[in-house]
């Protein structure tokens, strides 16, 4: 599930990097300041964000973090699922 899930992200990086090496030549930054160039400047902005979202996952810089949610995600299921439990017993004796 690993591979397929990085491979789709390299998928959708390499889509990112296309769409911005197409887009760059065509932005104007020559205008001056104006609405094409804030613009240009927030797509641009944008692109590298999708761009580092799908590296920093390819990358796995979060693994171990994750593993510390999912054991806390495990340790929360396990208490509710201890206090829903006790509420069934005593709902069960009244």
């Amino acid at each position: 599930m690993r591979k397929k899930s990085k491979f789709k992200h390299s998928v959708y990086l390499l889509a990112a990097l296309a769409m911005l090496l197409y887009a760059l030549p065509k932005l104007s930054f020559q205008n001056g300041p104006g609405w094409v160039l804030g613009f240009g400047v927030v797509w641009c902005i944008f692109a590298f964000m999708v761009i580092a979202s799908h590296l920093h996952f390819i990358i796995g810089v979060d693994e171990e973090k994750q593993k510390r949610l999912d054991a806390v995600r495990k340790a929360k299921l396990a208490q509710w699922q201890g206090k829903w439990n006790e509420e069934g017993r005593v709902s069960q004796r009244s």
